[in-house]
């Protein structure tokens, strides 16, 4: 008889067997078991916001896997995760066990371990507890929420802004963060400044260099040397000048070690120093978290993960700290033990910073275990570690004053030097911005020689450099979750989620590890402020993270909260309802319409059509989605797209803007060739059809991959225009090979054999040669019989993806199996396709089916049979199919059982 230890993962279940032993059965619920079914309704306001949820086919077998385990057993351990989302998976799992009478006679109790070791799971399984009431409705409301926005903001988003994907509670604020960050930079204007540097040198010889601060007796701010004529004046300034040392100050400064990892720094650190997303972060750590493998042994190697707390246990930073004395020495251990309390906003600290769990396991030592990422990472979270409990390193820094006797101009040189490095012997932390942290790195190397005051000073060249303000940075994924965090909007556990969703919608990109908000998400974040604006809000949101936090802490009634925010979110929604498109479109205007429309350097109207050269451009929405339109539509019919993916249908790995390009006129006809976008991709066409003649036709053609509808030229066009068209003479065969665009892309074509080109193939300009190798690799694939007896068309043998088939015209019919390509015979293929044969599908036609055999003659009627009598007047005003009923006549007349059994 065993107990039964539930976990989430089977990485783990795997772990903490091995801790338990025989005594117990661990088994994994792979996750959540059951969740809100993705439909209206799952979460009802109007019942106190009860909610129904499902369980899919995985998590019903985990649950009867749990439920045959549990026969015969006594206690039941919910052992997941120690947060939010591990209580509630506890939560659902006996809910489900419950509702299946699963644990009449089983005590059900709840442990947490912090991190997956041996002493730690002991000490866990003897201090067993029940479940966590208020983080359940923590998480209840959490759910609850993101349901009710997303269910209910998205549909609005659906009907009033086409295109747009969906809307989340924290996903939108994110979004937002990063539609702004990009509108700042946009309207960023550089502002011009100078700086003067002058070389110069010591009694002893020692060169240095000193930066103007004063001029004229006024100390200079960063933008009172903005041009190069001030510049110059500063510059002849100094060299004019006979510089003596004013004064040295010396001074040592202390700089501490960082706080170890919390969920957000480790994502931050590892993106900057690792160039990890947080999804890799997260993955990785998970795994080093449930367990490695080590000369036997499946052991965790770091604590749990998602977390905000920076507080350790006493007994690891005494084995820290044990450690820093026999590795360093103990000039890098301080005296007492260094205490860490989180700065950000709404940090609950329910949990350890992530540490490793055993501070002998270092780096070097366990390398050969892990891969890259895991190895990189263990790293990085093994050296913040120990690194947050060493020594503060110390610099001396030395500040040199420089004047000359008419004190027209004054210099500074600063310099420092590490004194004792202390913490930086091991780790060094990086920051957001690469050009600072390049500075600060230069700083503390810069040297200064020694000095005295009143020595004088050799001056040398003196160099006036030019600068711009630069717009700030867009966010990476780590200052965007550290920004997050700092507001105080998501958590731990959902920062890795929020990025890729916005990543997923195609919302944002990721270029050059920086976020770029695309038009879409620019669109949506547009909308969302002019008629949302409360709910995307980084104050309110932060509140409402409060309000959730106070619910978990029992602090607060879920119920409540809920009832308090549906009602004012739903009178929001309700107002929605006789929202114009014109109202949106107005809005949307004036939010990005200098964004869409930028002034151009001539000084020209940014709206004028390009096109007619008389309409006005300006925002529209279609069924596909937001793009440019003229005002003088339908006369002009130029558009641009603003969203174009392959998600949607339209084109994809195009780069063109325009819908409607017009590339010139086709050398022989005269009419205009125009680049078009179409439900299917882009094409190019030829001419106009007559808007009188509904049955008139013009030439078009699809773009191959490969060219791009920005970069198509005329001569192309025409190309692919007259397509298909005669490659040359088979010279074996002697039959005509053509080139075309199929749907099914370019293709070589000789007689009835067709043979699709390599996306490297350029259609226009294949030669003989190469058509004549891409038809012999599709001869290879067929056999020709010879000519069908009745019809005289070709039999041949294929090769298919379900093997080989005969084939004459349409009608196809499958080789038995112990035949080959090379054994069958023409009388074999005839027999088979007259017994077997299928129709196949032609294009545009019809499902095919088996082949139907020729119409019979109708019969002739009999000469004998009575002529109809004419129909009468009213019944001639009837339609012809309502007056005669043979089946409703055969039904009257058709005698009874009782008369039939008679009979």
């Amino acid at each position: 008889m065993t107990d039964v230890v539930v976990v989430e993962s089977p990485a783990k279940a795997k772990t903490i067997n091995k801790y338990l032993g025989d005594g117990y059965t661990v088994l994994a619920s792979f996750g959540h078991v059951r969740d809100l079914p993705p439909k209206d309704g799952s979460v009802r306001p109007d019942e106190n916001f009860a909610m129904d949820w499902q369980s899919d086919d995985r998590g019903n077998r985990q649950v009867a896997a749990i439920i045959k385990a549990l026969k015969g057993a006594k206690r039941l351990y919910l052992a997941t995760d120690p947060d939010r989302e591990g209580e509630a998976i506890s939560w659902h799992v006996r809910a489900m066990l419950e509702e299946k009478k699963a644990l009449r006679g089983i005590d059900v109790q709840r442990v947490t371990f912090n991190e997956i070791t041996k002493s730690a799971i002991k000490t866990a399984m003897g201090r067993p507890r029940e479940l966590d009431q208020p983080l359940i409705e923590a998480y209840l409301a959490r759910r609850a929420l993101d349901y009710l926005v997303g269910f209910t903001l998205s549909p609005v988003l659906w009907r009033k802004l086409p295109g747009s994907r969906s809307a989340g509670r924290v996903q939108s604020v994110a979004l937002r963060l990063i539609c702004e960050r990009e509108a700042e930079i946009e309207v960023f204007k550089p502002r011009e400044y100078w700086t003067v540097l002058a070389h110069l040198m010591t009694p002893a010889g020692a060169p240095f260099v000193a930066r103007l601060t004063h001029l004229d007796g006024r100390k200079l701010d960063q933008f009172d040397i903005n041009d190069g004529t001030k510049a110059a004046a500063a510059k002849a300034a100094v060299e004019a000048g006979a510089f003596n040392v004013a004064s040295v100050e010396r001074r040592k400064v202390k700089r501490h070690p960082p706080a170890p990892f919390t969920t957000s720094t480790l994502q931050q650190e590892a993106s900057r120093k690792l160039g990890m997303g947080a999804q890799a972060t997260m993955r990785a750590a998970q795994q080093l978290y449930e367990g490695i493998e080590l000369g036997g042994e499946t052991v965790g190697l770091i604590t749990y993960m998602r977390t905000d707390g920076v507080q350790m246990a006493r007994e690891a930073i005494d084995a820290i700290r044990g450690h820093i004395g026999s590795a360093f020495g103990r000039d890098y251990l301080p005296a007492t033990a260094r205490e860490y309390s989180t700065k950000a906003k709404n940090a609950q600290e329910a949990h350890e910073a992530v540490r490793p769990t055993d501070v002998a396991r270092r780096p070097e030592d366990v390398g050969r275990y892990l891969s890259d990422e895991q190895r990189r990472l263990y790293e990085l979270v093994w050296k913040r570690a120990v690194a947050s409990q060493m020594q503060s390193a110390e610099l001396d820094q030395v500040i040199v004053e420089i004047d000359e006797p008419t004190a027209r101009a004054r210099l500074r040189a600063n310099g420092s030097i590490i004194a004792f490095d202390g913490f930086l012997k091991l780790y060094s932390e990086s920051r957001d911005d690469a050009r600072a942290e390049a500075e600060a790195a230069e700083d503390d190397s810069r040297m200064l020689p020694p000095m005295r005051e009143h020595d004088p000073l050799k001056t040398g060249s003196v160099d006036a450099d030019q600068h711009f303000t630069q717009p700030p940075p867009r966010f990476s994924e780590a200052s965007l979750v550290k920004k997050m965090e700092e507001i105080g909007i998501g958590r731990p556990s959902t920062y890795a989620s929020i990025l890729s969703v916005l990543r997923d919608r195609d919302y944002v990109r990721l270029e050059n590890k920086r976020f770029i908000p695309e038009d879409r998400g620019r669109l949506v974040t547009a909308f969302l402020t002019s008629f949302f604006e409360r709910y995307v809000d980084t104050q309110f949101t932060a509140g409402l993270e409060e309000q959730l936090d106070d619910i978990s802490d029992g602090r607060r009634d879920w119920h409540d909260v809920m009832a308090k925010f549906w009602e004012a979110f739903s009178h929001s929604v309700a107002q929605t309802k006789d929202l114009k498109i014109s109202d949106v479109i107005d809005a949307l205007d004036a939010d990005l319409g200098a964004h869409f429309f930028p002034q151009p350097a001539d000084g020209s109207d940014p709206r004028r059509c390009t096109a007619c050269g008389t309409g006005r451009l300006g925002l529209k929405l279609g069924r596909y989605g937001s793009f440019i339109g003229c005002s003088n539509y339908p006369a002009c019919q130029f558009t641009r797209r603003l969203v174009v993916d392959a998600k949607d249908g339209e084109g994809g790995g195009d780069t063109l803007t325009d819908g409607m390009r017009l590339l010139g006129l086709h050398p022989e006809t005269g009419e205009e060739i125009k680049v078009k976008r179409g439900p299917y991709g882009l094409y190019v066409q030829q001419g106009e059809p007559d808007p009188d003649d509904k049955k008139s036709k013009v030439r078009r053609s699809t773009l191959p991959k490969g060219v791009e509808g920005d970069t198509i030229t005329l001569e192309q066009a025409v190309g692919l225009l007259s397509l298909p068209r005669i490659v040359g003479i088979h010279p074996e065969l002697g039959e005509a090979m053509e080139a075309g665009i199929g749907r099914f892309g370019p293709y070589v074509k000789m007689g009835g054999i067709f043979a699709s080109l390599d996306k490297d193939d350029d259609v226009l300009a294949i030669g003989v040669n190469r058509a004549v190798d891409v038809i012999g690799k599709k001869l290879a694939s067929v056999r020709s019989l010879g000519e069908h007896p009745k019809d005289r068309v070709p039999v041949t043998v294929r090769k298919g993806r379900f093997g080989p088939y005969f084939q004459h015209g349409l009608t196809i019919a499958n080789i038995p199996r112990d035949k080959t390509m090379e054994d069958v015979t023409l009388a074999e293929a005839v027999a088979l396709l007259a017994e077997k044969g299928k129709v196949m599908k032609p294009r545009g036609g019809k499902k095919g089916g088996k082949a139907k055999p020729a119409p019979k003659p109708r019969a002739a009627r009999p000469a004998a049979a009575a002529p109809r009598p004419a129909p009468s007047k009213s019944a001639a005003k009837k339609p012809a199919a309502k007056t005669a009923r043979p089946k409703a006549a055969a039904k009257a007349t058709r005698p009874d059982r009782k008369t039939a059994a008679k009979t």
